[in-house]
């Protein structure tokens, strides 16, 4: 059961290569998962004839006081009451 330094490197060397291409493979697979950016003008702008960058320009109105809080005037911050028992 006692192996000599001779016998054992070639060995390691096989386990030790085969762990770092499967690692590398592993890193090379996960990096190619992004997706691809909406298309942008010569000058670096978004081109707003694609409906990915309207989609993207477009915000949800913020409706809020000077304090942060939700401006309950408006619709979408007005919370609705639970419905009454008759």
């Amino acid at each position: 059961m006692f192996f000599t330094i001779n016998q054992i490197s070639p060995f390691m060397k096989k386990i030790v290569l085969i762990i770092s291409m499967m690692i590398a493979f592993a890193g090379f697979s996960f990096a190619q998962t992004t997706t691809p950016a909406a298309p942008k003008k010569k000058d670096g702008t978004a081109d707003m004839r694609y409906k990915a960058n309207k989609d993207a320009a477009k915000k949800a109105p913020v409706h809020a006081k000077k304090d942060g809080t939700a401006d309950k005037r408006f619709k979408e911050n007005k919370t609705t009451p639970p419905p009454k028992k008759s």
